[in-house]
């Protein structure tokens, strides 16, 4: 006698998995962007125009927007200078692409400090004030070009 197995029925095979070419992502316009004046110090920038996409949506020339790095005010090094090891020359553009001279500021790595060994405090914005300043270099600070009011003093 033959013993009868119960029967199992196995699901049917998946259907098949049609490829599908990849699709761009869908095309946003690009905006011009419409450049602001420069920002007076203490004054709070004006709203972004209506028409501009929020900030985590911007993209190329959208990122860059007048006035949004000041310029740095400090004192200027000469070309010709030779710098000790700490400082840097820090060179600058206005928004309208001017180059202005190059002002010195204390390199990132750099750990400043006195006759006994003593850390020096250094400026947050990281540039040079006077009494800072290598011996031998001249002493003169940096004139903004006219219609540049977006600083940032020392």
């Amino acid at each position: 006698m033959v013993e009868e197995s119960p029967f199992v029925a196995s699901p049917p095979p998946p259907a098949p998995v049609m490829a599908q070419a990849p699709t761009a992502p869908p095309r946003v316009p690009v905006q011009a962007v419409v450049p602001s004046p420069p920002i007076a110090e203490g004054v709070p920038p004006s709203p972004p125009e209506p028409d501009m996409p929020p900030p985590a949506e911007r993209t190329g020339l959208q990122l860059y927007q007048r006035g949004t790095k000041p310029l740095k005010v400090g004192l200027v090094v000469p070309e010709g200078f030779e710098l000790p090891p700490g400082y840097v020359r820090h060179y600058q553009s206005t928004d309208e692409g001017e180059r202005v001279e190059a002002i010195l500021m204390f390199h990132p790595d750099h750990k400043p400090v006195d006759a006994n060994g003593q850390p020096i405090p250094i400026p947050e914005n990281r540039v040079v004030p006077e009494e800072l300043a290598p011996p031998g270099m001249p002493l003169r600070m940096l004139e903004l070009p006219k219609g540049d009011e977006s600083k940032d003093t020392p």
